[in-house]
């Protein structure tokens, strides 16, 4: 959504005398009222700012872009000015922002030491949250919270991003708690649980599959027989269509394409990869590309007539969408052109990578950053600074998280250090412009410090969180 901030220099009488001289019968006249009268109405009077929100995972198109201007090119020597700071528990869930508000998610417990977890499994009783704050101030609007027992691997809270669509919130726990409620006041409209209501198990890692609003639909992806993925309508809760069958969800969100003139819904789960007719849920095509540890997470990236899907250890695959069989009615088709190595292209695990061009650039399995040739999966360079920092490698780095969104001809990195990049990414070479600490990471992995959420750019500023808090800092110029 655009937010249009308007500064008209024209008072009442300076109109009326337009008015009145228009009145005077002269084309010239009559034909000033109708482009005053235009300029006032599309905004474009005097000097507008457009301000876009983030209203759900990825962005407002969920690819990564932010369209913002009026930007910061490099950081001052004392850091970006943070405007508020809000206390929070833990969550690697990443905040939305529209019209004027910020919504996230949280898990209040009584665990000592839930960020230090890790790997081992335990059952955790407590409060999960939907937070709503002011995006001007931080002060709190309204939350919601609802019983739930943690039973999962890396118990640090929510993973999903909330999706903010039509006056509606929808946000998803990490046991499979749906809930819908109104953004005004956080009233509940109707909600799910994937255990109770589907017969589904909960991923090893949790839910992690962002809401997908997509015309009258949410769609999401809980699992089990005939119910890997559900189609919701979205304002009554209603089951509209159930497709495929997936013991284990995966992590990946489901995401819709157009390719060719037809819209694709792509369900990455762990029996492959999917297309799906996003108005029915009739399948199109299928791919038999699995991941080790029963871990797809990446949002597939459309780049042309390919799709590009990663994930850990060597798993890679460039995907070739057919062009004879699509369009015209007919369905789409879809085969692999090249799988990924252990010695080439990327297998990434927490975050998207992001493509452009030729190339693909993203966080590898051991901790690296890397680009790669899309042609062939050939590793251009990699850098360790966008992700772990510099002076860490080795085992210590694996799974190194950078989450990547372009902004005109730059890039905005958020590392995992809790460090703001403002970079340059080409073919030849990672250069790093400016870098300023915006958050402390309070989550471990690994034997590091890290912060494993996604920040929300909007309103010329970013909205980042840890385990402890939310904090939004300017990034006007």
């Amino acid at each position: 959504m655009l937010t249009r901030v308007q500064n008209l220099n024209t008072d009442s009488s300076d109109l009326a005398a337009m008015f009145s001289r228009s009145r005077a019968g002269s084309f010239s006249g009559r034909l000033l009222l109708l482009l005053v009268t235009f300029l006032l109405l599309t905004g474009a009077w005097g000097a507008p700012v457009l301000a876009e929100d983030w209203p759900q995972w990825q962005g407002p198109r969920r690819d990564s872009v932010w369209q913002e201007t009026g930007l910061l090119t490099k950081f001052p020597a004392s850091g970006p000015k943070v405007l508020w700071k809000a206390p929070l528990n833990v969550g690697y869930a990443g905040p939305a922002v529209s019209q004027g508000r910020v919504v996230v998610l949280d898990f209040a417990n009584e665990e000592p030491d839930i960020v230090g977890l890790g790997f081992q499994q335990k059952k955790i009783p407590g409060q999960e949250r939907v937070v709503c704050l002011d995006a001007k101030t931080g002060d709190k609007l309204w939350h919601h919270a609802y019983e739930t027992t943690y039973n999962i691997q890396y118990p640090s809270g929510p993973r999903c991003t909330p999706t903010i669509h039509d006056g509606l919130v929808y946000a998803l726990g990490a046991m499979g708690d749906l809930t819908c409620l109104r953004l005004a006041d956080g009233q509940v409209v109707w909600s799910k649980n994937f255990v109770k209501d589907f017969g589904s198990e909960v991923p090893v890692w949790g839910y992690a599959g962002h809401p997908l609003v997509h015309g009258d639909l949410l769609i999401v992806s809980p699992g089990g027989e005939g119910n890997s993925t559900v189609a919701f309508d979205r304002k009554t809760g209603a089951v509209r269509w159930k497709a495929l069958t997936a013991k284990d969800p995966g992590y990946s969100p489901p995401t819709v394409i157009k390719h060719n003139g037809q819209e694709q819904l792509l369900i990455w789960n762990t029996d492959g990869l999917f297309s799906l007719n996003p108005l029915t849920g009739a399948e199109y095509w299928s791919l038999p590309i699995k991941v080790d540890y029963n871990m797809p997470v990446m949002t597939p990236r459309l780049a042309g007539d390919n799709l590009f899907v990663s994930g850990v250890e060597a798993t890679s695959a460039w995907i070739a969408l057919g062009k004879a069989e699509s369009g015209g009615g007919k369905s789409p088709t879809a085969e692999i052109a090249w799988r990924g190595t252990p010695k080439n292209s990327l297998a990434t695990v927490n975050s998207a990578p992001f493509v452009q061009g030729d190339y693909v650039y993203g966080s590898h399995v051991s901790g690296p950053f890397r680009c790669v040739k899309l042609a062939d999966g050939a590793v251009q360079w990699e850098a360790f600074e966008p992700t772990v920092g510099k002076d860490l490698g080795g085992q210590k780095s694996r799974s190194g998280t950078a989450f990547v969104v372009k902004n005109g001809e730059r890039f905005l990195i958020f590392s995992e250090t809790g460090d703001l990049i403002i970079a340059q990414l080409l073919p030849e070479k990672y250069t790093e412009i400016s870098r300023a600490k915006i958050i402390e990471p309070t989550g471990t992995a690994w034997g590091r410090a890290l912060v494993w959420s996604h920040p929300a750019f909007a309103n010329k500023c970013v909205f980042a969180r840890n385990d402890k808090e939310i904090v939004c800092v300017s990034l006007a110029e």
